[in-house]
């Protein structure tokens, strides 16, 4: 497996409030993770960068057990618990949190998870998915009928999360458990890119324009392109 990462602050952003990981675990595991802070100033890299922290170390200590499911969900509950300790005492880091994305794989098995509204996607043969289901208002919108997708991606609250981690003593990851063939790509971002590159780009630059290596950068020039207001940060593993 071949791994790409890349994270930039944007271009209205004074901070980057965006963190990332990818580790090999033992057993022959791999984790890739993204996490994108809340919380004023400090207080969004803080939780993002302890989300991703503790969650990879929680993974590397605990082990799987083949439960990939039980394994990530630990970690999370760990990754919580972490930002909210470290919240406590500090009246300025209270309202911290960030969301987190990640993919846990071993072989053709992945086990993607999420908290709010950073994404993960497989890009393959049959074009690109969405694997995680965004938490948020917007999102909710959307399933209710209220909104269609393109309305959501202009909503004036579209930024609104109902999930996080920091902000209640227990969070659940949404898990979806998926195979992967030679060839197919996962890519785990950050708002920061969904809402300035539209899906039909993904595709176009994971899948179509080569090189790869280079997919990273030519997306987030394409962000750059239109104001890039949010942190941007993006992992594109291939199962090569």
């Amino acid at each position: 497996m071949k791994h790409w990462e890349i994270t930039d602050t944007g271009l209205i952003r004074h901070e980057n409030q965006d963190a990332f990981g990818f580790a090999q675990l033992p057993g022959g595991y791999a984790v890739a993770v993204v996490c994108d802070g809340m919380g004023g100033v400090a207080g969004g890299s803080i939780a993002s960068t302890v989300a991703v922290e503790t969650f990879i170390r929680t993974l590397t200590e605990t082990g799987h057990s083949g439960h990939m499911d039980r394994a990530v969900q630990e970690a999370v509950t760990a990754a919580n618990a972490a930002i909210r300790q470290r919240a406590a005492g500090h009246p300025e880091l209270r309202s911290m949190g960030t969301t987190l994305v990640s993919a846990l794989v071993k072989g053709d098995k992945v086990l993607i998870s999420n908290v709010g509204d950073s994404r993960a996607y497989l890009a393959g043969a049959n074009g690109l998915r969405q694997i995680s289901r965004d938490h948020s208002l917007v999102e909710d919108m959307v399933e209710k009928g209220d909104l269609t997708p393109g309305q959501a991606r202009s909503h004036p609250r579209r930024n609104l999360i109902t999930r996080a981690l920091g902000p209640d003593p227990a969070v659940e990851a949404d898990g979806f458990p998926l195979q992967w063939k030679p060839g197919d790509f996962l890519l785990l971002c950050s708002d920061g890119l969904v809402n300035t590159v539209t899906d039909q780009e993904i595709m176009f630059e994971i899948l179509h324009n080569g090189q790869p290596e280079d997919c990273l950068q030519r997306l987030m020039a394409i962000s750059k392109q239109r104001g890039a207001p949010d942190n941007v940060t993006a992992i594109l593993l291939m199962n090569d």
